[in-house]
């Protein structure tokens, strides 16, 4: 427990909490199997809230896709049911199920007057119901109303992409969502293993009866679940609070359950916030930049050449689970504007209150870490994607971070074939999340509107820093936070609610990563710089060559995207329960004790690749090496396995970074293709301003 978790042996198939050490009764299937069909239940009401009607909205839109054709070829997958089984069950819990189960299907989990189709098998996912605020909260009176409304929008939403991504595979699947369905979910619970049936109802031994679930029928073969028994309930409290088999321990749920709801399950509290961003950001030499700069815009429009605008529109979807995750983006997209209502509810003057509220109700609704900040004019981007002018419209953002998934990147390279799914899952639930609080405040009289990575008018670095979430590190265009490290999407809700806002942090990062060149070590393009930082565009930063990064990314032909400098970031840790003790001990003094840093930073870093951290850990690979080429999913041509290489020696010297300044971007109104000049950009970098040089300038000024 020192150095190593229990749940480093655990396969990530299995789940955060031991249902394989639950007792099981085959008999079970038999007499559920022999019960009547029962009468879908009656249509839920109109929902009565904002909030209920937000959540159903998106359900609703979601349902769209719970059906659809199979691709038209099966993907060379194993014959092996339970192999199968670990891809989908690893998938839901990808998605953050609390549980995924797995049954043949009976005639009688069929909602009476259903004719079947030939799905053999039900896949079911189950979600806690979220916390509801304290009383005193403003959010308690749009959450608790309706407390199971986001458990059933985050249960259909897991079952609707493993659907999506079933039927890339080439196989049949169907979704079924409390919003809409032909399936007893409650049997096909009991049947799947995942909850036991009594007198009145159905209860997990680990969630009670506060869960929601969702489903997937298909005849795609699967390894069934035994039903659990029905002393399955007297299940050892202590085992469940130790954390048995490496699950995630019952006395971290309750460590979460006693912080206030509007505070993440990070003690962000203990970090020390400072005026400005730790890093120089001289505000009035901060240009605005169009949409039509950001390099993946670029490579759409051209810029690149044929092979990155070609693969523009596949690098981070040509796995066949991102496919299941992108109809949902796509359709989010759309519901980012909307009416706002004539008249402003009453009690939302209060900017503490409103903070407070917002926060709580992110967290309610699957966020990581959330922090408020105005927006300054510079983060608004100058035009819009199709040359439009940009003018800034709300004066609040609210900033949301997803975490990536942590057990998901220690099974990968990081430049593998999951890494475009874990990027794409992030972007999905962070603009699932902000679209639900956007609606509801709309409704509420208040102007927001989500600002997503499929649509945003906002660049999120800079408000992620003054939101106070992170510092900027080595890896470049890149806010790592002092619990997640680089491990996360960001997702951010613009508004005019009156909100207080947060102040920037400080926790030793510029130290750490000045003494840090392990993400500059383990790039695969060389793309990250391992020398000083420079000033550009007005920042204070290590700066990355975004071109090769980009090119890397787009035209990586052993993976989809990447994500290697996440991975290997000795900040890519587990920090909570569920984390060794050395790594909570670190993490603890890192934040409250940064005067030991001289101490401490040289020691963290040879130990993080003496430990191998970084490498990956195949226990917790669930996903299958496949390419989805014109609809199909083949046999890639091979998949990055790279490990750590603590013996690879960089320079700074010779490096040679090419750097792209804002004189040099294509105009935002001008679509056409505007070819890169690489021997221009690499002139650039000898050129720019040192950071001490615009220090000494800035102290100058009469600011």
């Amino acid at each position: 427990m020192l150095l190593r978790s229990p749940a480093v042996d655990r396969p990530f198939h299995l789940g955060p909490h031991p249902l394989e050490a639950l007792p099981r009764d085959a008999g079970i299937q038999a007499r559920e199997a022999a019960g009547a069909r029962r009468p879908a239940p009656p249509a839920p009401p109109e929902p009565p809230t904002p909030f209920a009607r937000a959540t159903r909205r998106y359900l609703e839109l979601f349902g769209e896709f719970r059906t659809g054709d199979a691709a038209p070829a099966r993907a060379p997958v194993p014959d092996d049911p339970a192999r199968r089984a670990v891809d989908i069950k690893g998938g839901g819990y990808f998605l953050d199920a609390a549980g995924i189960g797995i049954a043949t299907m009976t005639d009688s989990a069929w909602h009476a007057g259903v004719t079947p189709p030939a799905h053999d098998h039900v896949v079911v996912v189950q979600v806690p119901l979220g916390r509801i605020p304290e009383v005193e909260n403003p959010a308690h009176a749009w959450i608790a109303p309706t407390p199971d409304a986001q458990a059933a929008l985050h249960a259909g939403e897991i079952a609707i992409c493993l659907a999506g991504h079933i039927r890339c595979l080439g196989f049949a699947a169907t979704a079924h969502t409390a919003a809409g369905g032909e399936v007893d979910l409650e049997r096909a619970a009991v049947l799947a293993g995942l909850a036991i049936r009594h007198a009145d109802g159905i209860d997990n031994p680990f969630l009670g009866r506060d869960f929601a679930l969702a489903a997937v029928t298909t005849d795609y073969a699967l390894a069934p679940d035994t039903p659990l028994s029905a002393d399955a309930g007297d299940f050892s409290p202590i085992a469940h609070w130790l954390g048995i088999n490496g699950a995630r321990p019952g006395r971290e749920a309750a460590r979460r359950a006693r912080r206030p709801s509007h505070a993440s399950a990070y003690p962000m509290e203990q970090v020390r916030r400072v005026a400005r961003p730790t890093t120089l950001i001289l505000d009035d030499e901060v240009p605005r930049v169009p949409k039509r700069a950001a390099f993946f815009e670029r490579a759409l429009r051209g810029d690149l050449g044929e092979k990155s605008r070609r693969e523009r529109g596949r690098f981070a979807t040509k796995h066949p689970f991102t496919q299941g995750l992108v109809p949902l983006i796509r359709a989010m997209a759309p519901l980012q504007d909307g009416p706002v209502a004539d008249m402003r509810a009453d009690g939302l003057d209060d900017p503490v209150a409103n903070a407070r509220a917002v926060k709580s109700l992110s967290y309610h609704l699957g966020a990581d870490l959330t922090g408020i900040c105005e927006i300054p004019d510079y983060a608004w981007f100058s035009h819009h994607a199709d040359g439009r002018p940009v003018t800034p419209y709300h004066r609040y953002a609210v900033v949301m971070l997803i975490d990536q998934g942590y057990d998901t990147m220690e099974g990968a390279s990081g430049d593998d074939w999951i890494s475009g799914a874990q990027s794409m899952r992030g972007y999905m639930r962070g603009a699932a999340i902000a679209g639900v609080m956007a609606d509801l405040l709309r409704e509420a009289g208040v102007p927001a509107r989500p600002q997503t990575n499929t649509d945003s008018d906002v660049l999120h670095i800079p408000l992620v820093l003054w939101a106070g979430l992170g510092e900027l590190s080595r890896i470049g265009e890149l806010v790592l936070n002092p619990f997640v490290g680089p491990r996360f999407k960001s997702v951010v809700l613009t508004t005019d609610l009156p909100l207080a806002v947060d102040r920037p942090i400080d926790f030793g990062l510029q130290y750490f990563c000045d003494n840090c060149l392990k993400c500059a070590r383990e790039c695969p393009c060389d793309a990250i710089s391992a020398g000083d930082k420079v000033m550009f565009n007005g920042y204070e930063m290590w700066k990355p060559d975004v071109e090769r990064c980009t090119r890397y990314r787009l035209t990586n032909p052993k993976g989809s995207a990447c994500g290697r400098c996440m991975k290997t970031c000795p900040l890519n840790k587990v920090v909570t329960a569920e984390g060794p003790a050395l790594v909570r001990a670190a993490s603890w003094l890192g934040v409250n004790a940064m005067w030991a840093k001289p101490a401490l930073v040289p020691l963290a870093t040879r130990l993080d690749d003496a430990l191998g951290q970084g490498r990956r850990n195949p226990v917790k690979k669930w996903w299958f090496d496949l390419e989805v080429v014109d609809g199909v999913c083949v046999a890639p041509a091979g998949s990055n396995e790279r490990d750590i290489d603590p013996t690879r020696e960089i320079s700074a010297d010779k490096q040679r970074m090419a750097y792209y300044p804002a004189d040099a971007m294509p105009p935002g109104d001008h679509l056409d293709p505007w070819p890169l000049d690489r021997k221009a950009a690499l002139a650039v970098a000898g050129e720019l301003e040192t950071a001490s040089r615009a220090k000494a300038r800035a102290k100058t000024w009469d600011r």
